[in-house]
């Protein structure tokens, strides 16, 4: 066995790895055009598995299982201060009713694709939950349904791949829509209309213009990351002990097993509590500057270390029938959404962004926004998209404890 440049117990030049090879992506990310369209997450797992194949960078290491370990517990409740559920409700309900329409799309898809497919891809039961969850809300519940089924790293990439060449190809269709003569006549287009009045133009890429600049003080990085420790220390310490007191095996019956499965899960537990502390203090979570930037990276991490294990033999013989897996699920959404929305007498905007924010979560949703110009839709689906990580661990859950009834 070949030995890496980098050895696995070279822990300071991996994790400068890791967290260079991220920073590098998202900068390419918001400087280049092309880089904004592959997306800053496929450029990191990408990165990471062709060093990973060249054996620059080892394919396990200590590194590698303290991001599974750690960083990914860290980045859920980071991701899910801004998700305030009382301040969606007020402020938009319009595009929550939508985006929950939209939903109905992802699982529909989900169990079609797992019908179809199950015999035929690997471990498509812990698949299904890890896309179950990520078409409902991001990569940030891909992470936490990747991590809680156990998922085999090298089938994860393969995954990865297979989403991100998908959602790249999903995007230039959500922005095509809006221009096919079809969906302007059977449709309400109020933004688009208000839009087409003041054309501008902006050399920024999306993911530019979605990260800006804001101010961020000493406070809130250390209230942050202190309050993300502090839920995820609560969280999993209760999870483990509701596993250990819930009786499971032959003492168990189904009730026991849902029981089990619900509160003794760490994922969901971290998810319910941290929910609740939004809704308990909201005031201190509001005022939290950074909160989004701090999580999103520790994703980026993630995607760099599920691209190391990633075998390209297995990548390339796996992923089209990834790529049709995930086809299915994403068709399935797009169709939900445009004939409930249509049933519903929703806006063709609400419609294309509340798609997005299922299928790529609120920072690709509201990019789209930002860069379609639909300024007043801004906040309401960044609002919104942030359900979807609550509400994507929930979902990813059961369809992944059903399909593992079906296998």
């Amino acid at each position: 066995m070949q030995t890496s440049l980098i050895s696995p117990d070279n822990t300071w030049a991996l994790w400068a790895f890791l967290t260079g090879w991220a920073a590098i992506s998202i900068y390419l990310e918001q400087k280049y055009t092309w880089a904004s369209k592959i997306s800053g997450a496929i450029i990191a797992l990408i990165g990471a598995m062709a060093l990973a194949n060249f054996n620059v960078i080892p394919l396990e290491s200590s590194v590698y299982d303290a991001v599974w370990s750690y960083v990914v517990p860290l980045a859920i409740p980071l991701l899910l201060f801004q998700a305030n559920i009382k301040k969606i409700w007020q402020e938009s309900r319009r595009m929550l009713a939508i985006f929950l329409l939209s939903t109905i799309g992802t699982v529909a898809g989900t169990i079609l694709s797992f019908m179809l497919l199950k015999d035929v891809i690997p471990h498509l039961d812990k698949i299904g939950a890890m896309m179950a969850g990520s078409y409902t809300g991001g990569g940030v519940n891909f992470a936490a349904m990747s991590a809680k089924f156990e998922a085999p790293g090298d089938l994860v990439s393969a995954t990865v791949v297979a989403d991100n060449a998908m959602m790249a190809l999903f995007f230039f269709v959500l922005m095509g829509i809006p221009a096919v003569n079809f969906f302007r006549k059977n449709y309400k287009t109020p933004h688009m209309e208000e839009v087409e009045k003041n054309a501008t133009g902006d050399d920024e890429t999306q993911a530019a213009s979605f990260w800006k600049r804001k101010e961020i003080s000493l406070k809130d990085i250390a209230s942050s990351i202190a309050t993300a420790f502090v839920l995820v220390a609560v969280s999993f310490q209760l999870a483990d002990f509701f596993a250990g007191v819930i009786p499971s095996g032959e003492n168990a019956n189904i009730f026991y097993d849902l029981l089990r499965g619900i509160i003794g899960d760490q994922y969901l537990m971290l998810t319910t509590l941290t929910v609740i502390a939004v809704l308990l203090a909201p005031d201190y979570f509001e005022n939290l500057q950074g909160t989004q930037e701090l999580g999103t990276f520790l994703i980026y991490l993630f995607f760099v270390v599920i691209g190391v294990p990633a075998s390209i033999a297995l990548v390339v013989t796996t992923s089209p029938l990834l790529l049709i897996f995930v086809l299915i699920i994403v068709l399935m959404n797009l169709f939900f959404s445009l004939i409930l929305g249509k049933l519903f007498k929703f806006n063709l905007e609400e419609i294309l962004l509340a798609s997005n924010a299922n299928l790529g979560g609120p920072t690709t949703a509201a990019a789209m926004a930002i860069a379609k110009g639909w300024n007043r839709l801004i906040v309401p689906i960044l609002l919104v998209g942030t359900l979807g990580y609550i509400v994507g661990n929930y979902i990813g859950t059961g369809l992944g404890a059903l399909f593992q009834t079906l296998l």
